[in-house]
């Protein structure tokens, strides 16, 4: 099945899962992302995507009463069937943030649809940090093979602590609008600083930008056959707090590789007022799109991916990408130079 993609006046980036961590963050103005495992994936499409009929009766999955202790949030915005790399943390009633390092994380995907009562799949999450040492969240890589209403029942344990288990549910779509592994990329004209006169102010909102981050489009390293890392962030704009730092992290990623192109791309439309970027807002008083935005299909950021010197996607992370994944991705988009 071929995604379909989203046309440029209705995509949207979507910020609800970001209002909501807003609110939970560890500090003012440090909240983890909307919208970031041994294997680099991202949602893929199978050959074919059915949908399971709706779910019949959800009592077993509804909110306990009273509340646990910790409640389990799906960070990913969207979730579509076939294979995904989904994000999610924990929270405790005070809304403060609980995933760390040392806290197990298993997950058991249900298809609600069709068996209420058999998993799936099922995965160990793997933790990284959105911020060393200050925040962070769990990737699970898990094959959903339709659409439909699922649930998931979550285990989590820290270190000399009672085990704790959690049921919630999620939509899972039939298609998916982002750019996919396998996927081709799109030849983006993304901007340079060639275009503003080397001022990297003119299309960074980054205080201190990488002048390597600008020097590529991507237009011009999938022509050049060049492996590539795209990120997508906007540091003073950004739905969450979280783009920042994403983006600090891939200078010091970017330094220990050489053989690859790193090119920062702001998502949102942007204009010049007194010599300072400003966003475009659209009717409704929010943020709009960039059409390179649109052409990669995103819906939150930051977002990265990772192509191939063939110009093709291999990698694609929500938010961050763990040590684990580049380690993984690095010899895959380098092969054969």
């Amino acid at each position: 099945m071929t995604p379909r993609r989203p046309s440029p006046s209705v995509l949207v980036l979507l910020v609800a899962v970001a209002a909501v961590l807003a609110a939970c963050s560890a500090s003012p103005g440090a909240s983890p992302t909307a919208a970031a495992a041994s294997q680099a994936t991202a949602s893929q499409l199978p050959a074919e995507c059915q949908t399971a009929p709706q779910p019949s009766d959800l009592s077993a999955w509804g909110q306990p009463s009273p509340a646990p202790p910790l409640i389990p949030v799906l960070v990913s915005n969207y979730v579509a069937c076939g294979k995904s790399r989904m994000l999610f943390l924990f929270l405790d009633a005070q809304n403060n943030v609980k995933s760390a390092p040392d806290r197990t994380a298993s997950f058991s995907f249900y298809n609600l649809g069709r068996d209420p009562g058999k998993a799936v799949a099922t995965a160990d999450g793997n933790f990284l940090w959105t911020i060393e040492n200050e925040r962070g969240m769990y990737a699970v890589n898990v094959d959903l093979p339709e659409a439909g209403t699922w649930g998931v029942e979550v285990k989590t344990a820290a270190p000399n602590g009672p085990s704790e288990t959690t049921r919630l549910t999620f939509d899972v779509q039939d298609s998916s609008p982002t750019i996919g592994i396998g996927e081709k990329a799109p030849a983006s004209k993304t901007p340079t600083l060639a275009d503003v006169g080397g001022d990297a102010t003119k299309i960074s909102t980054d205080t201190n930008p990488d002048p390597d981050f600008y020097k590529t489009s991507v237009a011009d390293a999938i022509a050049q056959h060049k492996p590539f890392m795209l990120i997508f962030a906007t540091p003073k704009f950004c739905t969450s707090a979280q783009c920042g730092p994403t983006l600090d992290h891939f200078k010091t990623i970017a330094a220990a590789h050489p053989d690859v192109t790193f090119i920062n791309v702001e998502p949102y439309q942007l204009k010049d007022v007194s010599g300072q970027l400003q966003p475009v807002l659209n009717a409704q008083g929010g943020l709009t799109p960039t059409d390179i935005t649109n052409q990669w299909g995103l819906l939150s950021e930051p977002w990265i991916f990772a192509v191939d010197r063939d110009g093709v996607v291999q990698g694609s992370y929500e938010v961050l990408a763990s040590q684990q994944e580049l380690d993984a991705i690095f010899p895959v988009i380098t092969k054969g130079g």
